[in-house]
C-alpha cells in the first residue's frame, strides 16, 4: 500500500485514491449499524464489526456515512488484515499512516477519528487475548 501512495503525486491524488478505496468496502447491514458497533470519538458516523478468524487472527468490517472516512477505514482494514489479536493490540496506526504519507494531510478531526478507530480495533483485540 505504501508503494501505491508513493506513486501518487500530490495530496489531491492521494485523497481521490482514499475515496476510491472506501468505495470498495462492502456496506454493513442495517442490524450491524448499531450502538455496539459504533466508534465513539469520530465526527462522522463510523461502525466497526470485529470477528474472530482461524489461527487467532481477527477480521474487521467497517462502514461510515462519509466518503473519505470510508476510505480511511479501508486503509486500516488493509493494514491489520490477517494479523493476530496480539499483533493488532500493539498496532501503531499513527506510524502506519506516516509511512503512507497521510498523517500530515488529514484534518485534526479525521486524525482523531482514525485514532479512535485504531483504538477500538486494539481494544477488541485485547479482549480476545487469553491470559497466559
Amino acid at each position: 500500500m505504501a508503494e501505491t501512495f508513493e506513486l501518487l503525486g500530490d495530496w489531491e491524488e492521494r485523497y481521490r485514491h482514499v475515496i476510491d478505496l472506501g468505495r470498495g468496502l462492502a456496506p454493513l447491514g442495517d442490524s450491524e449499524r448499531c450502538e455496539d458497533n459504533r466508534v465513539r470519538g469520530c465526527a462522522s458516523q463510523v461502525w466497526l464489526v470485529t470477528e474472530s478468524a482461524p489461527e487467532g487472527a481477527l477480521t474487521f468490517r467497517g462502514d461510515s456515512d462519509a466518503h473519505i472516512v470510508r476510505g480511511l477505514i479501508a486503509i486500516l482494514l488493509h493494514l491489520v488484515s490477517g494479523l493476530s489479536a496480539v499483533e493488532i493490540a500493539g498496532f501503531d496506526a499513527a506510524a502506519a499512516l506516516n509511512r503512507l504519507g497521510l498523517a500530515g494531510n488529514l484534518s485534526s478531526q479525521r486524525t482523531n477519528g482514525l485514532a479512535a478507530m485504531a483504538e477500538r480495533m486494539r481494544k477488541d483485540a485485547r479482549s480476545r487475548i487469553s491470559p497466559a
